[in-house]
């Protein structure tokens, strides 16, 4: 595996002001929407949830593709999504910034639609979740895909904070709706195959050895071996006819006198 160790960035007053805005622009814009989350919820009893809620295999519970991410059923609920929503959010936004805007409706369609076409008919689900899952496996998969070193380092850290992802896809808890979170883990992989190039890749460290491999001459042609067709033949082999019969002599018989 060919694993590129980019050069060092400058350690500039601009670039770490530029570095430091992005990673706060990701951060505010995640506690920005976990703090929508936390209105929504102290919201929610004052209308009717279980209408904006995904019901599988049903017209009208595709509203939920968009809106059931949006509510939570407690405030344990809340809080579980809240914690990984700020630290996937603020890591994928703060070192993948294009590719997080633009993974972000796959990740949340994803989630929806892996609900209503997995789910059991009857069934509703919420909560955001599925794209807690959706950025765990856009992070962890772009390091895979991209492998430089801040890339290899944030699958690391997704992985070690939130591994137990890759395990809850599958029907393991009554009452967790793992349809979504394997939707959105879809949409995450989706998302990091198709948007791995949209930010760009750090510049890779060159070492000398490879310009002066660069620099050697080529060998001469003389040293060369020749390609096979320029060999001369020193010996045809001669075929037999086909289908004729090789005649061999007959065996002398010994007798004693």
């Amino acid at each position: 595996m060919h694993l590129p160790i980019p050069e060092a960035v400058p350690d500039t007053p601009e670039q770490r002001k530029a570095d430091k805005r992005r990673w706060l622009s990701a951060f505010n814009l995640s506690l920005g929407f976990v703090l929508l989350l936390t209105a929504i919820f102290s919201a929610q009893g004052h209308f009717d949830v279980g209408a904006w809620t995904v019901q599988p295999w049903s017209v009208a519970g595709l509203i939920g593709v968009l809106t059931a991410p949006l509510l939570h059923g407690s405030f344990e609920h809340l809080a579980a999504n809240a914690i990984a929503l700020l630290m996937l959010g603020t890591l994928a936004g703060g070192l993948y910034p294009r590719a997080t805007l633009r993974a972000l409706p796959l990740l949340w369609l994803g989630a929806g639609l892996g609900a209503w076409l997995l789910g059991d008919e009857g069934s509703r689900h919420l909560g955001a979740s599925g794209v807690t899952h959706g950025l765990m496996f856009l992070v962890f998969v772009l390091g895979l895909l991209r492998r430089d070193r801040a890339s290899v380092a944030a699958a690391m850290l997704a992985f070690m904070f939130y591994g137990g992802m890759l395990l809850t896809i599958l029907p393991r808890e009554i009452g967790v709706s793992w349809q979504a979170h394997l939707g959105g883990a879809i949409g995450g992989v989706a998302a990091a195959w198709l948007f791995r190039r949209a930010d760009p890749l750090p510049p890779r460290k060159r070492y000398s050895w490879e310009d002066e491999e660069e620099s050697i001459s080529p060998i001469d042609d003389e040293l060369e071996p020749p390609a096979p067709r320029d060999v001369p033949v020193l010996w045809n082999r001669h075929e037999l006819q086909r289908g004729g019969v090789v005649q061999f002599p007959g065996r002398r018989e010994h007798r004693e006198h």
